[in-house]
């Protein structure tokens, strides 16, 4: 017999999180994800959290530092050999930067062969000579360092923060990582459930026409007036596996769609399943 756990979607578990903490307060919240950069497998490691309150007042100037890797894997990305250097370097750099200057560490960038840190900073004075201080330690390490004015965060915006599909595949990551701590059977099959909104019943229609032929069984179709934008929602369930791979096939694909249809993905939901 499997253990059977309920495991909440990401409407659900946002919710709690409302629950805890007033709506603008910062919370921090790293998380990472994989993109590409100039057509080159990319890493990046970004402060979600930062999302609520950004643009800070005052920290209006983008700092960089960009390390050459000594022994990157074949992607240009961390080898696992240099890995632990690089990350007790990182530590130093956001220790001694947000030490002596008002700042904010934003994130950080893994690719083709670099590692880049980045933080919002309120003057450019001196932190050239920080820095450089903190690389002394590590003299076998080539770097450069810039900075720009960036009042609106455009580039924690635009290209650190995750676009909204990295985003549902970070959620998916989420939910099967608490499915891991429960000692599930990702491979093993069971019922997936769903949740779209939309703005319009036409909108809902053409959703359900679209994935008529995918065997998803229509659980429930309501109108929620509370929900101002999208007060047409749609449940669905399918039996499948919940391995990231699998979860990240379905989940896109009607993630997806819900966009085709003017809705939005909400999150699925599943049981726990562990002999």
């Amino acid at each position: 017999m499997g253990l059977f756990k309920k495991i909440f979607n990401k409407s659900e578990i946002n919710q709690q999180s409302k629950n805890l903490q007033p709506e603008n307060e910062y919370q921090e919240k790293w998380e990472f994800y994989f993109s590409n950069v100039d057509d080159k497998v990319s890493s990046i490691f970004v402060d979600l959290g930062l999302h609520k309150i950004a643009p800070i007042k005052n920290e209006s100037n983008l700092i960089w530092i960009s390390i050459t890797m000594n022994n990157p894997d074949k992607n240009g990305l961390s080898s696992q050999e240099e890995s632990g250097i690089l990350g007790i370097i990182g530590k130093d750099l956001v220790n001694k930067i947000t030490a002596k200057f008002k700042s904010t560490y934003a994130g950080r960038l893994t690719s083709d062969g670099r590692r880049d840190f980045y933080f919002y900073v309120d003057q450019t004075k001196l932190y050239d000579k920080a820095i450089s201080e903190v690389m002394a330690v590590y003299p076998k390490y080539n770097f450069t360092i810039g900075s720009k004015e960036d009042k609106n965060w455009s580039y924690y915006f635009d290209f650190l923060y995750p676009k909204p599909e990295e985003l549902q595949r970070i959620s998916n990551r989420q939910i099967i990582d608490e499915l891991k701590k429960g000692g599930d059977i990702l491979k093993k099959e069971r019922a997936v459930d769903h949740w779209i909104y939309f703005e319009t019943e036409k909108d809902r229609d053409k959703f359900i026409s679209k994935i008529k032929k995918d065997d998803f069984d229509i659980v429930e179709q309501k109108f929620d007036e509370s929900e101002k934008k999208f007060p047409f929602i749609l449940h669905i369930k399918r039996v499948d596996k919940v391995d990231l791979e699998s979860v990240n096939e379905y989940v896109i694909y009607l993630w997806k769609i819900a966009v085709e249809c003017n809705g939005e993905y909400d999150g699925w939901r599943t049981t726990i399943e562990a002999d």
